[in-house]
Order: structure tokens, then C-alpha cells, then sequence
């Protein structure tokens, strides 16, 4: 009798365990290290306020190339060690990005981010600027900057955090109330799908649907959510924009895009991240899943 019950216990504990096991969360990966050793990097220009999207020229009118993959001019890229967290500081002063070597799908992503002092040509008179890119593909340069990969635009900028651009030739469905002459398109979660970018009628840019950033000299903390076409802006706690049908235009065609390499851009100012992390998830979070079912 005793080693009977012995066994219905132990084969108890091992359900348990098993069951333990399968619900967990999956475990938060670090993507920050003081070596960089999960990113490439990428530069461009030393861009001017003249910009007009064509390639820069010298004083003899010659085509200038773009510096390129891992050349660190002027030490644009450097982690730093902040009581002994790693934080990655991008001095903005060349337009370009670092890039994830791995390429992600289906994650939930966040990270910290803070000004620096330092702005640059041509953004000096302008808003602090920088960016997180998803679903990024294919080679850097292909954007109207000439600095970046094919991709969805998480904005980081002053004022701004969690608004959408397109990169290239990139679309996307957001919840938000459509544009009308002057005025951008506006994220809300009480808005249809509003088509966004290339092969659409509408520009490839959104507001987020309210100002969450915490005070400057602050970090503010961002999450995105992607899983298959759809994604989530999230800014200290707050979902600021609801996103859908991810995709791009090849040839006329439109391709689903939703899976990439992450890039943090470099872009006229000074700005810091750190606690950079990721993991792994099988659903769009049961909270938010009511936003993107069509009313």
C-alpha cells in the first residue's frame, strides 16, 4: 500500500512539474552587452540641412559613398557602464543604425531610453529624433535617409514616442482617425483600420494617440509587441498605437512582413538605451487581443 502511494505521489509531482513547466513565461533575454556582440552597425551620412533625399555630392560634384557596415567613425556607437548596467549611447552625429544580428518573430521587446545633450545637423533647431525599426529586411540605405533597412518605425523623438513611419516601401493598418489636409493621421483605439504607407492613399506616418514619455532626464520605457502581421506601441505602461497587416510593396505586389531584424537608428541627436530585452511569445497578450478584431 505504502509504495502504491508512493508512486500516485510521485507521478503527481511529475504532472505538476510538467504542467509548471509548460505555463511558465518564457524567460527575458538580454540584448545589450558591453561588447555589442548581438548587433552590427551601419552609417551613412554626415547629413546636411540642404537634404533633399538624393546622394551627397563633394565640392567637385562626385558622388560621396556612404561610409558603410562596421566602420565606427567617430566612435558613433559606444556602451557605456552605468553602476554596472551596460547602456548603449548613440551620438547621432552620422546617420545610420545598429542592427540585430538574429533576425526575431513573434516577441515581446522592451527597453529604456533617455536624451543626451548633443544635437547635429540638420536636426539642431529641431526635436530630438531616433527610432526603433521592426520587421527590418534586406540591405541598409534603401530609405529616404539612405541610413536604414526596409521596415515598421517605432518613433523615438521628443514629444513623440510610440508615433509610426514607414521605411521605404513598407504599409501598415493602424486603428486611428484619417488625415485631412494639414492635419496627420491621429492612433485610437476607438477608430477602424486606417491603411498606412506605400500602395495606400494615405501617408506613412501616425501619431500615437497621446504623450507618455517621462520627463526629460528620465528614462522612458518602451515595449513592442509583434506577433505575425500585427504589433503593439507601448510607453511607460500605455498602449499608444494599435497596428495590423503588416507589409511592404516588391514590384507592385504586396508581401506580408512580419518578421525582421531590430534596428535602434542613429539620427542627428544624442540619445542612451539600456535594458534591452526580448522573449519569445504564442499570442498577442489576452488583454489586447479584443483591439484587433473588426467591429
Amino acid at each position: 500500500m505504502k509504495t502504491y502511494k508512493a508512486g500516485i505521489l510521485s507521478t503527481s509531482f511529475i504532472i505538476m512539474l510538467l504542467f509548471s513547466a509548460a505555463t511558465e513565461e518564457p524567460a527575458w533575454v538580454p540584448l545589450l552587452d558591453k561588447n555589442l556582440s548581438k548587433w552590427e552597425m551601419y552609417l551613412s551620412y554626415h547629413h546636411k540641412n540642404d537634404y533633399k533625399g538624393d546622394k551627397p555630392v563633394d565640392e567637385s560634384g562626385r558622388t560621396v559613398e556612404p561610409i558603410g557596415y562596421n566602420q565606427n567613425v567617430n566612435n558613433v556607437f559606444t556602451v557605456i557602464d552605468l553602476e554596472g548596467t551596460p547602456v548603449l549611447k548613440i551620438s547621432g552625429e552620422i546617420y545610420g543604425c545598429v542592427y540585430t544580428k538574429q533576425e526575431y518573430e513573434n516577441y515581446d521587446l522592451k527597453l529604456k531610453v533617455k536624451w543626451g545633450g548633443k544635437k547635429w545637423e540638420p536636426r539642431i533647431d529641431k526635436l530630438m529624433d531616433s527610432g526603433i525599426l521592426y520587421d527590418s529586411q534586406g540591405k541598409c540605405g534603401v530609405d529616404y535617409w539612405r541610413s536604414w533597412m526596409l521596415g515598421q518605425e517605432f518613433q523615438v523623438m521628443e514629444g513623440h514616442m510610440g508615433d509610426y513611419w514607414n521605411i521605404a516601401t513598407s504599409a501598415i493598418d493602424i486603428r486611428a482617425f484619417i488625415p485631412e489636409g494639414e492635419m496627420n493621421s491621429v492612433a485610437s483605439p476607438k477608430q477602424e483600420f486606417l491603411a498606412l504607407g506605400a500602395g495606400t492613399d494615405n501617408p506613412g506616418f501616425c501619431m500615437r494617440s497621446a504623450d507618455y514619455e517621462s520627463p526629460k532626464g528620465e528614462w522612458t520605457e518602451l515595449e513592442l509587441i509583434c506577433f505575425g502581421d500585427k504589433s503593439l506601441h507601448i510607453v511607460n505602461g500605455h498602449v499608444v498605437m494599435i497596428l495590423r497587416n503588416s507589409r511592404y510593396i516588391d514590384n507592385g505586389h504586396s508581401v506580408t512582413l512580419n518578421k525582421g531584424r531590430i534596428q535602434l537608428q542613429s539620427e542627428a541627436a544624442e540619445v542612451f538605451y539600456k535594458d534591452i530585452m526580448i522573449r519569445n511569445i504564442t499570442s498577442i497578450p489576452k488583454e489586447y487581443s479584443s483591439w484587433f478584431e473588426t467591429k
